[in-house]
């Protein structure tokens, strides 16, 4: 929601944890993927995403937790360059990195979902064939006009104990 460029900066989410920690217990891959128009509006670089992403999973780990993959995009229609590209394929709404991420590690789209803080990313989920989203957030659980993808309110303590117990169940698939 900002443009973290300094590994110092970086605070996880503790009511994340349990749900990251569900996946990984029961074999699902937990993935990262990650509009970066911050690079393509030459805030910062490549190497100071790395940085910030190598602490993040520092810090995950630290908490017994672990991402399987780190899927990003550096384009944008206000960027500079080459990166100047407002509808990328990789850029969510756009299902490109999900794609990638299906390809690279033979996921089951329709067994896995996404989690995000925006409305794009719950678009990058139905596009990609998704099971379902859960939306950080967001007061209200919402069907898209594809009746096959749900979005999910992720805000209190109960929805995430829900999200866990579907994340156990999707293991056990």
């Amino acid at each position: 929601t900002s443009y973290p460029s300094d590994p110092a900066d970086i605070v996880l989410r503790p009511e994340m944890l349990p749900v990251i920690r569900a996946a990984n217990v029961v074999g699902l891959p937990a993935i990262i993927v990650s509009n970066q128009s911050g690079i393509a509006r030459g805030y910062f670089g490549w190497a100071d995403f790395a940085a910030v992403n190598g602490r993040l999973l520092q810090l995950l780990e630290a908490e017994d937790c672990r991402i399987d993959l780190v899927l990003a995009c550096g384009y944008h229609s206000s960027g500079t360059g080459v990166l100047a590209v407002g509808d990328h394929p990789m850029r969510k709404p756009n299902p490109g990195m999900l794609l990638r991420a299906r390809d690279l590690l033979d996921l089951d789209m329709g067994r896995s979902i996404i989690i995000g803080d925006k409305a794009d990313d719950m678009e990058a989920g139905r596009r990609a064939g998704l099971r379902d989203g859960w939306h950080v957030g967001s007061r209200s659980n919402r069907k898209s006009g594809d009746a096959a993808f749900v979005t999910h309110k992720l805000i209190t303590g109960n929805d995430h104990r829900r999200l866990c117990d579907l994340i156990a169940g999707l293991g056990k698939a």
